[in-house]
């Protein structure tokens, strides 16, 4: 049997002039945790864990792997994704509770499962989308992460790189939040698709009205008006009441909570995150439940390069026409350095490179080495 016999855990914080900001905080710098699992046929894998908040969350995520989950993953099977994640779940269940951190624990076995796939794929001399059944390198990509300042600017920017859909920050107040959207559609035009975020920023009774008020801007969908953790009768009541298809998912733990929000017709769009839970394997199963009910699946991610190219792969290989991946808008040399994407007319191309199609170039990064 292949087993699991290296692992190494790298951490990057690169610095940014202008915080990213959002509803519940800003980000000062970006970080990224890089995962490479190596195996005892010298076959190796990336991946990429979740690591954006709290500001300490890359270097706590960091002592996490190299604690907890080397000694469990030494040994383990190289070949079995799924199993693995399953694996990983069961055995670290009973910790994540008693520290209380269910996501920490969930962010490292989803990039664990990431780094599985790509050494799945490399070993099957596949690019990861084919690998996993996609018939197409296309993947429909939006630019995310505007505002709430210079949101034309930014927009049209994008815009001229190639981006054809896009999703601006609200939470802001009711003021700035109409302005910025009223601005972004005269400036991109009727036909632009414009997607709208609140990362969670209202209470189920505010929502309905801040919704109200942002759907004569006509949003392609709006994104966590309300705290993940809501009960679905919450959601329920939301989404029946929106003029405006909900999305959610990168708040999402696990497949059943996917499944309720799928099955209770809460979601038009779900946003499974492969830093944040469940890795390809659990975005693939989600997939294929909300394949059955007519939801998109339209991928959240907002960090590195690894986790970008995990997450396009994913698309690619679920394939459907309402799916998008995310792209973010701001400058991060953790992504745009490992790797580069090139846009036109709101599609992003994958090559044919085994696996993941990128390789991190370390020294490069060497700079940004925190940890």
């Amino acid at each position: 049997m292949t087993t699991i016999s290296d692992i190494e855990c790298h951490v990057y914080r690169a610095p940014i002039n202008v915080p990213l900001a959002n509803a519940f905080g800003a980000m000062t710098n970006r970080p990224a945790v890089f995962l490479r699992l190596g195996a005892s046929d010298g076959a190796f894998g990336w991946g990429e864990v979740f690591s954006n908040f709290p500001q300490v969350g890359a270097e706590h995520r960091k002592r996490l792997v190299d604690s907890l989950f080397v000694p469990i993953m030494l040994g383990a099977p190289a070949d079995d994704p799924a199993g693995v994640r399953a694996m990983l779940e069961r055995q670290t269940r009973a910790m994540a509770i008693q520290c209380g951190e269910p996501g920490p624990f969930a962010q490292i076995a989803g990039a664990i499962d990431q780094a599985l796939w790509d050494m799945s794929a490399r070993r099957a001399r596949q690019p990861l989308w084919k690998h996993l059944g996609g018939t197409s390198p296309q993947v429909r990509v939006y630019a995310s992460g505007i505002g709430p300042d210079r949101v034309v600017d930014v927009a049209l920017a994008k815009r001229e790189e190639g981006y054809r859909a896009f999703k601006l920050k609200v939470g802001f107040g009711a003021e700035r939040d109409c302005a910025n959207l009223g601005a972004l559609r005269a400036a991109l035009g009727d036909n632009a698709i414009i997607m709208v975020d609140a990362n969670q920023a209202w209470s189920p009774v505010d929502a309905t009205k801040r919704i109200a008020e942002l759907a004569p801007f006509r949003p392609h969908w709006i994104e966590e008006p309300i705290l993940a953790d809501e009960p679905p009768e919450a959601w329920c009541a939301v989404a029946h009441a929106s003029a405006i298809p909900l999305a959610a998912g990168e708040n999402i733990r696990g497949a059943d909570g996917f499944r309720t929000m799928i099955d209770r017709k809460v979601l038009r769009f779900v946003q499974p995150d492969v830093g944040k839970w469940g890795g390809i394997s659990g975005g693939m199963e989600v997939a294929r439940h909300a394949a059955r009910h007519d939801v998109a699946v339209c991928p959240h991610w907002l960090a590195g390069g690894i986790g970008l190219a995990a997450s396009m792969h994913l698309v690619a290989a679920i394939g459907g026409m309402g799916s998008y991946l995310e792209v973010d808008a701001n400058p991060n040399p953790l992504r745009e350095d490992v790797a580069p994407l090139t846009v036109r007319d709101g599609i992003a191309l994958l090559s044919d490179t085994p696996g993941l199609g990128i390789e991190p170039d370390l020294a490069k990064l060497e700079r940004y080495v925190v940890a």
